[in-house]
């Protein structure tokens, strides 16, 4: 048995409307594909699918990366529409990380790959 990839990953969410009109803002655009007061869910252009779920008991997620080219500016933007976004931006050796919350209180990070690592600019 070999896990060869990510098919999708998912937040739980209380407000599925809510928590949709926020990525739709994150991300520009609406989900590729939704069932009213049951998911929503975007695809990207690598084929990583992120999505929401609502369901019975809301489960508090964090650990999303989402690819961005400005941490900082993204962070700007999110505190901007009201949410919360910490100040720090991680500098490691390979990436630039900023931590946020979306609109039910589930933890993501925007995260941008230095040049040269791991293949990819």
């Amino acid at each position: 048995m070999n896990v060869h990839g990510v098919d999708a990953t998912y937040y739980w969410v209380k407000d599925l409307g809510r928590a949709t009109e926020f990525y739709t803002w994150l991300f520009g655009s609406p989900p590729a594909a939704a069932m009213p007061n049951v998911f929503a869910e975007w695809t990207f252009a690598g084929g990583e699918t992120f999505g929401l779920y609502k369901g019975e008991e809301f489960v508090r997620c964090d650990g999303v990366m989402f690819a961005v080219d400005d941490v900082k500016a993204t962070l700007d933007a999110v505190r901007a529409k009201g949410h919360k976004a910490h100040d720090h931006i991680e500098d490691t050796p390979v990436c630039f990380m900023g931590f946020a919350e979306d609109s039910e209180g589930n933890g993501f990070i925007l995260h941008h790959r230095k040049s040269g690592t791991f293949g990819t600019a």
